[in-house]
Formats: structure tokens, C-alpha cells, sequence
């Protein structure tokens, strides 16, 4: 069962039916979803793609996903999933343009790596990352991530492989 977490400002929790409308319509931004998977999606796709949260994700405890609120309102998504692609477990996270440039990418991303390694008990994370994304390259190469391959995708694009190592100095920035 995906646990609650907390950050300083953020409440992750659990996915519950009454979020549908506000997670489509984070996904439906299109600023937000070109760096998504193939990019954005019919919005049919994305009410699927939650539906699944809850019949797949959920009901067969595959991984940890969490609507990511402030002060209540769901500012964005995230997860912590095992990855073929990248030989691990890889973080995938999402925030409303509309809290972009306050640092909550960061402590999102940080609180998700420290649930990888503390409660899953992982000593590597990784994440992938669009190559011309520069500001998700940023924001985790500030908290540690380093960049250890590219893939070439089949229409040619690239995205960069990233990895967080664990080291003596990690400690969880949330409370459960």
C-alpha cells in the first residue's frame, strides 16, 4: 500500500476516485506533458491512465504513486517504480506550471529518493530525463543525481539517464 509522506510544504498521498478532473487536468497542460512518456495524450488516455492507478497500481501493490497537494490542492504527481529501461528504481514526478520556480520540484524529488532508500530500502535511484529538458536536468543534478548514459529513442530523440547513489549524509526529509 502507497504510504503518506510529507515534505516541509507538501502532503503525498495515496490517489483517491475525487482526484480524476485535477489529475487530467495536470496532464492535459501541455507544458507539463511534453516531457511525459510520448507526450501529451488524448484526455480519454489520461482518465484511463488513472482508472489504472487504482485497478493495477493500487490493487496489485506494483509500486508507490501519490497525488503531491499543497495546502490541499493537488499541485502534481508522483512515483517511485522498478524500471527495465533503467535497471532499478526510477522516480517520475509532475508539477503544475503554476508552482514551477518555488522549489517544490526539489523537495519533491528529494522527498521521493529519500522514501527509495529509507522505506524501500534501495541504495540507487534513478531517473529519466528528456535531453533537452534543462531545467529536470538542474534540479536533479543539484540534489545529486549524476548523469551515466543516454538512450536514443526510436523517433531519435535522446533521454539522459541519471542515478542518486545513496551516501552516509541521506536522511529522510519527510515524516510518515
Amino acid at each position: 500500500m502507497t504510504p503518506t509522506l510529507r515534505t516541509p510544504r507538501l502532503l503525498l498521498d495515496p490517489y483517491r476516485p475525487g482526484d480524476e478532473d485535477d489529475f487530467v487536468a495536470l496532464f492535459q497542460k501541455a507544458e507539463v506533458s511534453r516531457w511525459m512518456g510520448d507526450g501529451p495524450s488524448p484526455e480519454a488516455d489520461d482518465r484511463a491512465l488513472f482508472g489504472r492507478i487504482f485497478t493495477k497500481v493500487y490493487a496489485q501493490g506494483l509500486f508507490d504513486v501519490w497525488a503531491v497537494r499543497r495546502d490541499g490542492v493537488l499541485v502534481g504527481h508522483a512515483e517511485i517504480k522498478p524500471s527495465g529501461k533503467v535497471g532499478g528504481h526510477e522516480i517520475v514526478y509532475a508539477l503544475s506550471p503554476s508552482v514551477w520556480g518555488t522549489g517544490l520540484g526539489t523537495e519533491l524529488a528529494q522527498g521521493i529518493v529519500a522514501h527509495g532508500f529509507g522505506t524501500l530500502g534501495l541504495t540507487e535511484v534513478h531517473a529519466t530525463v528528456d535531453a533537452r529538458n534543462e531545467a529536470s536536468l538542474a534540479l536533479l543534478g543539484k540534489i545529486g543525481f549524476e548523469h551515466v548514459r543516454d538512450i536514443t529513442e526510436d523517433d531519435g530523440g535522446v533521454t539522459r539517464v541519471l542515478t542518486r547513489r545513496l551516501t552516509a549524509t541521506d536522511k529522510p526529509p519527510f515524516a510518515p
